[in-house]
């Protein structure tokens, strides 16, 4: 489990450091994909910053609450933006991207579950 765990995981940190990344360097494609779904430009600064506090959450040994918020976060993201998509006409095979991250976050989420489990009060 903690192999499957960790493949997941390194998967999902790779996807969303590579997004966070190339989101601060000034992109004349992601402006004119940004402007077609309707969100400004600059919001992609935020989303990149918050993508790479998230990879350091599920990185970080410890902090259970920080690593639920980290996982919420992904899904937001990745449902959201997959949504964008889906609304301004873009078939399925266009967000395919982003329905992959969603596995990669689930995938993960169940194994660390599996690892860690939650203690009831």
């Amino acid at each position: 489990m903690k192999v499957a765990y960790w493949i997941f995981t390194g998967l999902l940190i790779a996807m969303m450091l590579m997004s966070a990344v190339t989101s601060f360097f000034p992109n004349p494609d992601g402006e004119a994909m940004m402007k077609m779904i309707g969100y400004p430009y600059n919001i992609l600064k935020m989303l990149a910053v918050l993508k790479i506090l998230g990879c350091i959450a599920l990185l970080v040994p410890g902090f259970p609450r920080i690593k639920e918020w980290a996982y919420a976060g992904f899904t937001f993201d990745l449902i959201g933006a997959a949504y964008a998509f889906l609304a301004i006409g873009t078939p399925v095979s266009g967000v395919w991207f982003m329905l992959v991250g969603l596995l990669l976050v689930f995938g993960s989420y169940f194994c660390y579950h599996k690892l860690h489990p939650q203690k009831t009060i």
